[in-house]
């Protein structure tokens, strides 16, 4: 009995649990990418690269979907 436990196949790991590590990676991704356009340096980067100030420029758009779906 303990070597059947011991020798598990690697059949377990199927497809919903490789599903479960992907949306995982990409929600870290998501939230690394946050963190590191909050920072002030980092943004004043950005705009001298020509990609503006994004947390402003989106803003407006954030605030308009949300009191549509208050609706």
């Amino acid at each position: 009995m303990a070597t059947q436990i011991m020798n598990r196949p690697d059949e377990i790991i199927g497809p919903d649990k490789e599903t479960l590590y992907m949306l995982g990676g990409i929600a870290l991704i998501v939230f690394g990418a946050g963190l590191v356009i909050s920072n002030p340096t980092v943004r004043r980067y950005l705009s001298q690269v020509g990609l503006g100030d994004l947390a402003s420029s989106a803003l407006p758009d954030l605030e308009r979907y949300f009191r549509l779906r208050s609706m």
